[in-house]
């Protein structure tokens, strides 16, 4: 009824070099999609945004938006995105209202 070929290992390499490139792009437009926020975003003002978490004075000894379990920057890096605030990066050195600790 059907009149498929077999798959050949030949035909099958370029779909798998293919499927193999998503997760990458995938995580490299992500990465250029989101800017850095801004201080003065109205968000942040509302939750006592700073890039410096010496300055906020709200802030306890230790917690900066790198120690935040909402932080979601690769460890070490200066930046990274933050699920409080989507498709924006936050500083790592930041802080704001919404920190919490890491379990």
């Amino acid at each position: 009824m059907f009149d498929r070929k077999p798959l050949t290992r030949r035909a099958m390499l370029p779909r798998l070099a293919g499927l193999a490139l998503v997760p990458l792009s995938l995580r490299l437009g992500r990465a250029r999609g989101a800017e850095l926020l801004s201080p003065e975003d109205p968000q942040a003002k509302a939750l006592q945004y700073t890039e410096d978490a010496q300055r906020a004075t709200a802030a306890t000894a230790g917690s900066r938006c790198a120690t935040c379990a909402l932080y979601q920057g690769p460890e070490g890096s200066t930046q990274g995105p933050c699920q409080i605030f989507p498709g924006k990066e936050v500083k790592a050195a930041g802080w704001c209202a919404s920190w919490q600790p890491q379990i």
